[in-house]
């Protein structure tokens, strides 16, 4: 009888996207008979123990990242504190290799956590971003971080590789110069046509401590809306809370299948255009509004690409109004693309002896 294989799953803590895409990879992992350990911290390393209480997690050190209150000097802040992420890195290294040695792990899967590897077992770096937009240092930082990827085995990005695709140059390069494999949208949502209850959903995401500006001013923006409004706070905590702030109902966070169930029954969505959120809306085929978190280029590229694409309207955080909304109507919305992913195949990499 074939060893049990095992998986180490590493998802950066930077907002909640990068471990919610990791969750279709954890439950074909263990479909597929491998025993799958989590890595992570923060609320990333929270939300994983929630959907998985019966896996083996660690908390790995925080990489720690400061925001500012002002998102024009996001990409400045972040740059003061690279001497210390480089110094994280090697820590994290350090806790990997010890996990691995401890549980005789087979296989790594990194969501953008760069010291989650190790040189002697498959070890895979799970991006959107090949290229790292950042102004007038783009070319810098893409140049940079495909140094980093090119330290893994493989790259898998969760996009399509030509038509159809949803990020854009942030996940396609002319020139790869390391071994890469599209592996398609990762989403852990699943449609279903059923009856609306909500008319706009509200989805708050991302660091602080631009999540709950963001969460101040929707509320006072919707508070005397005469719709049927629900906002997810996107808040980690111990229990699920829900109160009422003006006309909108307002929860703290939903596991995966009550937060696949409101997005159904939802009109519209009011998000931050994340990449996790994106491919979470396009499976759904839903109708959105993005206000991409300030100072984060990222965002801004994806949410000015879909509004070209005539797919989904957006404006900034200081510029944003409920009549804002009325556009959304003129828009195509996200719909789905369907794709076979063959998760037995992309896995073969963790059978190398």
């Amino acid at each position: 009888m074939m060893q049990r294989k095992t998986i180490l799953i590493a998802p950066l803590n930077w907002g909640l996207g990068h471990a919610t895409r990791c969750i279709p990879i954890i439950n074909e992992l263990i479909i597929l008979g491998y025993r799958v350990i989590i890595a992570s911290d923060g609320d990333a390393l929270m939300l994983l123990k929630k959907e998985f209480p019966t896996l083996t997690a660690f908390e790995l050190p925080s990489y720690n990242i400061k925001y500012p209150k002002k998102g024009e000097n996001l990409k400045w802040k972040l740059l003061t504190q690279i001497p210390h992420i480089v110094s994280n890195i090697s820590v994290e290294k350090k806790a990997v290799a010890q996990i691995v040695e401890a549980f005789n792990i087979q296989g790594i899967i990194s969501d953008n956590r760069w010291g989650a590897r190790h040189k002697e077992i498959p070890s895979v770096f799970l991006t959107h971003q090949l290229n790292v937009l950042s102004g007038i240092t783009s070319s810098l930082s893409s140049s940079i971080h495909q140094q980093l990827i090119k330290k893994f085995d493989e790259c898998w990005i969760p996009d399509h590789a030509k038509s159809d695709n949803l990020s854009g140059k942030l996940g396609h390069i002319s020139e790869e110069t390391f071994i890469t494999r599209y592996i398609g949208p990762l989403s852990r949502m699943v449609y279903e046509n059923v009856p609306k209850k909500y008319d706009i959903l509200i989805l708050l995401s991302g660091p602080e401590p631009q999540r709950s500006i963001l969460e101040k001013k929707l509320l006072k923006e919707f508070k005397n809306d005469r719709r049927t409004i629900l906002m997810v706070r996107g808040v980690v905590e111990t229990k699920e809370i829900r109160t009422t702030v003006g006309a909108v109902e307002v929860v703290n966070f939903l596991k995966t299948d009550d937060l696949a169930r409101v997005i159904n029954e939802c009109e519209m969505v009011v998000c931050r255009s994340g990449y996790t959120t994106i491919m979470d809306l396009s499976v759904m085929n839903k109708k959105a509004f993005f206000i991409p978190t300030p100072g984060q280029y990222e965002q801004e590229y994806l949410a000015k690409r879909l509004k070209e694409l005539g797919l989904v309207p957006s404006c900034k955080q200081s510029k944003f109004s409920a009549k804002k909304l009325d556009k959304i109507s003129k828009y195509k919305g996200l719909k789905n693309v369907q794709t076979e992913q063959n998760f037995k195949k992309l896995f073969c990499l963790f059978q190398r002896k």
